[in-house]
């Protein structure tokens, strides 16, 4: 027979058991509550809300946003890495290793496209805060969907936290000398990076653009980027020491001052490397700052007058939640910013569409044809640098519209004609032009900056970036408006 102090002590390991187990399953079921809260608020039902589908697993596939209570896709249309960042960051994945996908990577889309040509600059929460063409606003195939894949969550805990945080990107330093390989002639092919072994690296195409093939061509002496070619036709390898997420604002003097990310080093999940073509001749995009102030003025205008601006998305969203729900929209009154730009082409080359001639698409609102999806942008800054209005202008048609003294205008647009800026001419926008402002109607008097920006993405080759945006004071009130203090920069 047990002694009765045995017993005691059995019961007493019994209980404990017992009771860890019961604080076992709670801590599990608590862990399961917030991994489920988690994403419930991550897949909100709330228009802007965005899902990934047709992936392997939860952290990829093509992206739907809900849009007055229904799901649509997205179209691969300007779709890269900023919009892709936005979308993971939007949906609580670690976003600094993206990839972004097009031509409905992962399935043809069975539902509505409810963006195109979406233009995010990264700062933004989420997608919907993006630029777009406006809800619904399309011309894509189901074969056009935009997808991303994020980072593995499972593979976050195994990121160091320096390289978690993307403003703590590393330098590629002085010590590493950069050459290129593989090219038809001296001035274009591979990019190749000095490894501190002294082996020679390719570097990871994703996310590679204009800027940093340009740094790559004066870092080089070989003048100024025509190109910035995500290829295998130089050859090259990957190795696991390849960087990746290579960046350059393009005002660097060197390349080793641009930056690259190392939690994406030797874990490239494509096959393409980074290429340049260089070149001596190139065009230049320079906006007066000073035609800027001395035109810019306030108009109120009936929305019954601004139909065919608004047609090509050139008001504020207000404006069109006002079309849709009151029957005399027209009679609303819109305050817009109006002003002149002028931009002169300061190059040694012409400035041309990226988009060939053939692909220009004919509005017949204004009845001409666009040769450029986006070819300005206008942005509203606050105190807090938050962007609280916007614009954006389509290029109505690239031409000469006012050269220097001896020199011959070539570009215009009438009869299908060619578009294009001629070196030592300016394609000047007046501020009578539809388009040609910001919608200010849901501003608040105060003091704010605005930003002018032509070719904002960067997408055509120019020997420099740093001219293309002016950066003004606008102060607003009630009564008037001014622009004043304007400084040239990046756009």
């Amino acid at each position: 027979m047990l002694n009765v102090k045995y017993l005691d002590l059995i019961l007493f390991l019994v209980c404990t058991l017992e009771i860890a187990a019961i604080h076992s399953h709670d801590a599990l079921s608590k862990n399961k509550s917030i991994l489920i809260r988690k994403h419930l608020k991550r897949l909100k039902k709330v228009d802007g809300g965005v899902r990934l589908v047709g992936g392997r697993d939860e952290y990829e596939g093509n992206v739907e946003i809900l849009y007055q209570g229904k799901w649509g896709a997205v179209c691969d249309d300007e779709w890269d890495l900023k919009e892709s960042l936005v979308v993971c960051k939007q949906l609580g994945y670690f976003s600094g290793a993206v990839k972004p996908t097009s031509n409905s990577y992962f399935g043809i889309s069975k539902r509505k496209f409810w963006m195109d040509d979406v233009f995010c600059d990264g700062t933004e929460e989420e997608l919907a805060d993006c630029r777009f063409d406006g809800w619904g606003k399309n011309d894509c195939k189901d074969s056009e969907a935009a997808g991303v894949i994020c980072l593995d969550p499972a593979q976050t805990s195994s990121i160091p936290n320096e390289a978690k945080a993307d403003t703590k990107r590393l330098s590629i330093g002085a010590t590493r000398k950069i050459r290129l390989r593989g090219g038809r002639v001296a001035t274009e092919g591979r990019v190749e990076v000095q490894t501190k072994g002294g082996r020679w690296d390719v570097i990871c195409a994703e996310g590679w653009s204009l800027r940093e093939a340009l740094v790559v061509c004066k870092t080089l002496s070989l003048g100024y980027a025509a190109d910035a070619i995500q290829t295998k036709f130089f050859g090259g390898k990957l190795s696991k020491t390849s960087l990746a997420g290579v960046r350059c604002f393009s005002n660097e003097t060197s390349f080793a001052t641009c930056t690259y990310q190392v939690s994406l080093t030797g874990k490239c999940s494509e096959e393409e490397v980074a290429a340049v073509s260089c070149t001596q001749s190139l065009s230049d995009l320079v906006i007066d700052h000073e035609e800027l102030t001395r035109s810019a003025y306030l108009q109120d205008q009936t929305m019954f007058f601004l139909q065919c601006a608004m047609e090509e998305n050139c008001a504020a969203s207000s404006a069109y939640q006002i079309q849709k729900e009151n029957e005399a929209w027209h009679l609303e009154t819109r305050r817009l910013l109006r002003f002149t730009a002028r931009i002169l082409n300061a190059g040694t080359a012409d400035f041309r569409p990226l988009i060939p001639k053939h692909l220009w698409e004919w509005h017949m609102c204004h009845m001409h044809y666009h040769s450029m999806e986006v070819f300005a942008t206008f942005d509203i800054f606050d105190a807090k640098g938050a962007r609280v209005a916007e614009g954006h202008k389509a290029s109505f048609c690239l031409e000469d519209n006012q050269c220097l003294p001896g020199v011959e205008p070539k570009y215009a647009c009438a009869n299908y004609g060619d578009q294009g800026i001629t070196v030592n001419c300016s394609d000047i926008y007046k501020h009578t032009v539809d388009c040609q402002w910001v919608d200010i109607s849901d501003l608040d008097p105060g003091n704010y900056k605005i930003k002018i920006a032509v070719n904002p993405e960067c997408k055509i080759a120019e020997m420099d970036y740093r001219n293309n945006a002016a950066l003004c004071d606008f102060i607003y009130t009630p009564a008037f408006g001014t622009v004043t203090n304007c400084a040239l920069e990046l756009p």
